[in-house]
Formats: structure tokens, sequence, C-alpha cells
């Protein structure tokens, strides 16, 4: 009887160290299970060791709880990509200004460069020697009539004696013309700074009785043009302006005719009129510029004020 119970204490012994010995999950030898279960010399079974039921059938010992494997990361379902934007269209292209239209060929035929055309198809009428209280109230009366701008080439005397005439002009919307101080013909044989100083003065009368007007042209006394007069008339910002029609109604023998006349024989598109609403035959002037008016309409001239 102690030989047997020490046979079963032994044979639990060694299966307690082949558990111990033996890898993780792996099966144990047929032969030790069996030595385990089989009925020793005796014939008596082994005690049912933990674990088996009372009727004898051994159970399935639970598999050691292997990790189970981490499943390989899913790659996020990677989203349609989003499709290639249309790129806008270029807007386009701006239609391209029309250029500038080409300056007439004899816009500067005049003495020594000087500008005696318009241009263009238009045609200008200039009044020199004013302002005149008398004189040049009747002629702002006609153009207005007429819907005409013109330009006004002013003496600076006059200007600094008459300012309200003046600021009538430029009021008008007619354009101003520097005219010298006191028409002097030989201005343009003085010294450059004496040329200055009298241009200076006549536009500091103008701007006196019209603040901010803009001077943009000179016309020399009688057209006795030199290119210092140019030069300096240059310096100061304005354009030396001649003329391509003068019906000399500054002479007092000239007549109402013949200044019609003359005006309606040599004008053409682009031509610069010269006349005068002061110092001269204004009279016969303003008598033959109704007959002027009425021809040009029939022609379909357009005026400027330059």
């Amino acid at each position: 009887m102690v030989r047997h119970n020490l046979g079963i204490a032994a044979a639990a012994a060694a299966l307690l160290v082949l558990a111990w010995l033996w890898p993780e999950g792996a099966e144990p030898p047929a032969s030790a299970t069996t030595a385990a279960t089989e009925p020793n010399a005796s014939g008596t079974s082994a005690p049912p060791s933990e674990g088996e039921d009372e009727a004898g059938d051994t159970g399935s010992p639970e598999a050691p709880s292997t990790p189970a494997a981490s499943p390989e990361p899913s790659t996020p379902e990677q989203p349609d990509p989003s499709p290639e934007p249309t790129p806008a269209s270029p807007p386009a292209p701006a239609s391209p200004a029309p250029p500038p239209a080409e300056q007439a060929a004899n816009t500067y035929d005049g003495p020594l460069g000087t500008r005696n055309h318009t241009g263009d198809t238009t045609v200008a009428l200039t009044f020199d020697d004013g302002p005149s209280p008398e004189w040049t109230p009747k002629v702002l009366d006609m153009l207005r009539d007429q819907g005409v701008k013109a330009t006004f080439c002013l003496i600076g005397a006059y200007a600094e004696a008459y300012p309200e005439l003046v600021a009538d002009i430029v009021r008008e919307g007619h354009t101003l013309c520097n005219h010298s101080w006191f028409h002097e013909f030989d201005l343009g044989k003085w010294s450059e700074a004496e040329i200055r100083a009298n241009l200076q003065r006549t536009n500091d009368a103008i701007l006196k009785a019209a603040p901010g007007a803009e001077i943009a042209y000179f016309r020399h006394p009688g057209g006795q043009w030199t290119d210092r007069a140019i030069a300096v008339a240059a310096e100061m910002g304005m354009e030396s302006l001649h003329w391509s029609v003068d019906p000399s109604d500054w002479d007092n023998a000239t007549t109402e005719a013949q200044i019609r006349d003359r005006v309606l024989d040599r004008s053409e598109e682009g031509a610069i009129v010269l006349l005068h609403d002061g110092a001269s035959n204004q009279k016969d002037m303003c008598g033959a510029l109704k007959s002027i008016f009425a021809e040009f309409t029939r022609r379909g001239y357009v005026y400027t004020a330059l």
C-alpha cells in the first residue's frame, strides 16, 4: 500500500516536471499521458486530476490564450480624389484702344515751326488784342448763340484793366492765350529774362482775374516770331500759336465784305483763323462773322477751342 502511494506520488511529480519544462502550448508526449492515465500494476486507476469530471472524461484543457495576431492595420479607405479643378479660362484680352488720330502733317507749318493748323478736321476761331469792354461781350454773345468755343489771345494790360471780362471768357469755356503785356512787336528780340518777365506779368494779370485758369498758348504780337521767344514760352508751358487765315481785320481800311470773303476763300478743315475783338476794326469783323458762321455751318465745319 505504501509502495502504491509512492508510485502515484512519483508519477504526479514527473507530470509536474514535464509540465514546467514543456514549451507552452505544446502537446505532451503520448507516453506521458498514457502513463498518467493507464492503470498501474496493481490494477487501480490514478485519481482524476483537477479538471476531470466525476464521470472520468478528460476535459480538454483550455489552450493558453495566445494573443490574437494583431490584424494588419487596415489602410483607411482613401476618398476618391477630387477632380482636378478646371482652370478658369483666362479673360479675353481687352480690345486695344484705337490709336490716336494722326496729327495733320501741316500742324506746325507756321513761322519757325509754330502751330498754324488745328491738326485735324476742326477749325479754330481766335480773337486777339482784347479784352475790350465794348466788343468782347458782343463776340461772346455771338459765340454763345452759335455754340462755338474759341481762343482768346489776351493783352496783359487789358486783362488787368478788365478782369471781369477775363472771368467771363473763362466761364464760357473758351481757351486762353498770352499775347504779351502791351502788344510789344519786338518782344522776341529782347533778352530771355525780359521776355520771361513780360509773359509772366501777363499771366499773372490773367490768373488774378481767373484763378486756376489754364493759359495754354502764347501768340507773338504781329506774328514776329523768334526762336528765343518760342523757347521761353515753351519753358513756361505755353505752345506758340500762329494762324493759317488772316483777313486783315486789324486794318481799319478793310471792309466787312473783304473780311468775310478772305476768311471763306482761305479757310478749309484744320484752319486757324485770326480775328480781333480789340484794338482794331471790330465793327466790320462782327458784321462779317455772321456770314462766316452761316457758311461754315453749311460746309459742316466743326469748331475747336484748341
